[in-house]
């Protein structure tokens, strides 16, 4: 490996992204703790969790407002909502199986309200029906937005 200096490395961060990583990994490999561009190193691992959480955000938001259209409009019901719902489930159970700890925030109420209401938001412009049609609360518990076969009828 030719000689590298931990500022040449902070460099790197700010001009090539991917060397930078290409780097860092070779330096970790081989255990040179003393090079390594800890500033960085520390955000990047941060950040790593955070587009996890943003990644099970996504899916569960999507989920919501396609089970929102899917019970405030039965006639309009698509295969292409179906296979959303079904995708974006499955894409929760792979995150959830990657990192069982971001199951915390399906218990945390102020999460789950903040990303209904975007759902909700979502929901009411697309389907342009109005607030009123669709609740304040989220209308589903986290086993039904999870399982694969729960639907929402238009009775509940």
């Amino acid at each position: 490996m030719k000689t590298i200096h931990p500022q040449m490395l902070r460099s790197l961060y700010e001009q090539d992204f991917y060397a930078w990583v290409e780097q860092t990994a070779e330096l970790l490999k081989s255990q040179h703790w003393d090079i390594l561009d800890l500033e960085n190193l520390i955000e990047e691992v941060v950040d790593l969790g955070k587009s996890q959480q943003r990644a099970l955000q996504s899916s569960l938001r999507l989920v919501l407002s396609h089970l929102l259209k899917w019970k405030h409009q039965p006639k309009l019901r698509s295969h292409s909502w179906q296979v959303t719902i079904t995708r974006e489930r499955l894409n929760l159970d792979e995150l959830l199986a990657e990192s069982p700890s971001l199951r915390r925030f399906l218990s945390d109420v102020e999460w789950i309200n903040a990303t209904y209401q975007r759902a909700r938001r979502e929901a009411m412009v697309e389907t342009t029906l109005s607030g009123e049609n669709f609740p304040m609360v989220c209308p589903f518990g986290v086993d039904e937005i999870l399982d694969l076969d729960f639907y929402p009828s238009v009775e509940e």
